[in-house]
């Protein structure tokens, strides 16, 4: 009996792996594909969100709470996200660890080194009021400033995710829902590659029923990470073309799936580990 208890057990799990794995998982597609841009720049209401409306795609843009083109152009973020695109959160002054190298960029007054964790915790929130008060949504997720976590060893992060649906960093890679870490959610940063490159991710994603995140920042010029205009829109055209295999939504619609899916495991009974 107690061999039939742990048979039985072993098929449980089994199915738990091919159902995490199953691309039934992406609404009913192979896989999912999230479009994220970063900073809050003026080509992200010129170039891309055009672009994505004329096929009808939703992207995630994280915006910079003290972004003049924020301020400037606040009626055209209201708009994107009254067209189904997420406005997420990329904190109020996108503070980043001016410790590293390569950090000469950091100005002294938002260098996360020398920040508390509660003054970070504190300007995230007071960005979301923000977003709200542009989009009325309480839900959203975030995106690390230069992909820091930490200040002073501890994962600022922790005490915000009730504040969150999840968190994109930007380490690149590919996961399952079930192995996907919400509060550093992978991703591919895009910056000269070309729309085969891209194209050839995607086509990556489909053939392992995977999550593909895409971050981009200049799309056609204005900013110093720039993907061509082009090869942008041949991306565009390939997700569009395919949109029968693949979701393409915004990043929160994706972190609640993974969520719900993630809680509904099943953990294994105890009495299915004794022999």
């Amino acid at each position: 009996m107690k061999n039939i208890i742990l048979l039985a057990g072993l098929l449980s799990i089994c199915s738990l792996t091919a159902s995490a794995q199953s691309p039934q998982l992406w609404n009913n597609k192979q896989c999912a594909v999230v479009l994220t841009y970063d900073d809050a720049i003026d080509v992200d209401l010129d170039n891309v969100i055009p672009a994505l409306d004329s096929m009808k795609l939703k992207g995630t843009f994280y915006l910079i709470g003290s972004s003049p083109v924020v301020d400037k152009r606040m009626p055209e973020w209201r708009l994107a996200a009254k067209h189904g695109h997420e406005l997420g959160n990329h904190a109020l002054y996108h503070p980043c660890d001016g410790s590293l190298p390569g950090r000469s960029f950091v100005s002294p007054d938002h260098d996360l080194s020398k920040y508390t964790v509660s003054r970070a915790v504190s300007e995230v929130r007071l960005n979301n009021t923000l977003l709200k008060a542009i989009d009325g949504k309480t839900e959203r997720t975030f995106a690390y400033p230069c992909g820091d976590l930490s200040i002073g060893g501890v994962l600022f992060y922790d005490q915000l995710k009730k504040d969150f649906a999840g968190a994109r960093g930007v380490s690149p890679g590919m996961q399952t829902a079930a192995n996907v870490k919400l509060d550093n959610i992978r991703c591919y940063g895009i910056n000269g590659q070309s729309a085969e490159y891209m194209i050839n991710l995607v086509k990556q994603a489909q053939q392992s029923h995977t999550l593909l995140v895409f971050l981009f920042h200049g799309v056609g010029g204005g900013h110093s990470l720039n993907v061509d205009l082009q090869a942008h829109s041949k991306l565009l055209h390939y997700l569009k073309n395919n949109q029968k295999t693949i979701w393409v939504a915004p990043m929160v619609d994706v972190a609640k799936i993974i969520a719900a899916q993630q809680a509904s495991k099943t953990a294994i009974p105890k009495n299915i580990m004794k022999n």
